[in-house]
């Protein structure tokens, strides 16, 4: 599986992320997305959504700064100051395991 992923639509003001950890559960499958900028933007996401939905590009779409780093991003930075933070726990076969 793909890495590195650009979102086609701005989450929480950002675009970049990689895929960390991937879950299978009851046969079904789901990814934990962390941007690449800032760890504390962070979502899980199921096969179908990744692969089939159309939201999202393998691979890092080279894009301006603008586009790629949005306003809304300080918006949400300036409401959620790292309060209420999930911690994010690494599997030992993810890729960014480095323990």
């Amino acid at each position: 599986m793909e890495n590195y992923w650009t979102s086609n639509k701005i989450i929480n003001g950002l675009r970049h992320f990689v895929l960390v950890n991937e879950t299978k559960e009851k046969g079904n499958i789901s990814f934990l997305m962390v941007s690449v900028l800032d760890s504390e933007i962070n979502l899980t996401t199921t096969y179908e959504e990744l692969i089939n939905s159309g939201n999202w590009h393998k691979g890092w779409i080279n894009l301006s700064k603008h586009q790629s780093i949005t306003a809304e991003y300080l918006r949400y930075k300036s409401i959620n100051k790292g309060e209420d933070m999930d911690e994010i726990f690494i599997n030992e076969d993810s890729l960014f395991n480095i323990s």
